[in-house]
């Protein structure tokens, strides 16, 4: 049997990026002579991607954006956000005793993110952690991406993780519907971007804080039939 496995999204998951994020955003909006966002929106906005996230931005001002508009700007985002990745993003607090304590039980861990592959891999690179995940999977790393299940489940595979033993962490209607379309339970963080109640998204449960993660994972995990 594989290794049990446990899987994360990133932004408003692993680390609160929204200062990053909308920042970018911002720029952008700018180019396009249009008032800032105030980071107050970011959970209204975040979550989907970069591509969601500009076409958000737009609508917040009742602008629409033609596809080649939207692939500039895409373009643009993507190069200025790399190049600001951590101005003022930071872990969640606990997050790295609570790897501790599941990788000493022989858990080992995955992210799956709309996020661009590359920027996760350097956001988590430069918090230190990118070596904590046996595979960083974004929104461009497969063919598919969340709320498709298939972008979990390749994740899954690709870490060399049990889907039968598998979990998903996230913080967002996409993460848990993902989850739930892949079979796979799931824990939900309300500490992140979603603009619903993260308790009314139908998570197996939810944690306020990741020094519960060890014992919420404990409980699903045991609590399942093993095959």
């Amino acid at each position: 049997m594989q290794n049990p496995i446990v899987v994360f999204d990133l932004d408003g998951t692993l680390a609160d990026t929204a200062g990053d994020l909308i920042a970018t955003l911002n720029v952008i909006l700018e180019t396009e002579n249009l008032p800032p966002v105030p980071l107050e929106q970011a959970r209204e906005l975040i979550g989907a991607g970069a591509k969601a996230l500009i076409e958000r931005g737009f609508l917040a001002h009742e602008r629409a954006l033609t596809p080649e508009r939207h692939e500039e700007l895409f373009d643009r985002f993507i190069v200025h956000y790399g190049n600001n990745l951590r101005v003022h993003s930071v872990l969640f607090d606990g997050i790295e005793t609570a790897l501790d304590r599941l990788e000493a039980d022989g858990w080992r861990f995955a992210v799956c993110t709309n996020k661009i592959e590359k920027h996760s891999v350097k956001l988590l690179e430069l918090f230190g952690i990118a070596d904590r995940f046996k595979a960083i999977c974004g929104r461009d790393t497969f063919p598919t991406f969340k709320p498709d299940p298939a972008h979990l489940l390749m994740t899954i595979e690709r870490a060399g993780g049990d889907p039968r033993r598998a979990i998903m962490v996230g913080d967002s209607r996409t993460d848990i519907d993902t989850a739930k379309a892949a079979r796979i339970p799931s824990i939900g963080v309300p500490f992140g971007y979603t603009d619903v109640p993260m308790h009314a998204l139908g998570a197996d449960t939810v944690i306020e804080h990741f020094d519960e993660l060890y014992d919420a994972v404990r409980t699903i995990d045991g609590g399942r039939d093993r095959v």
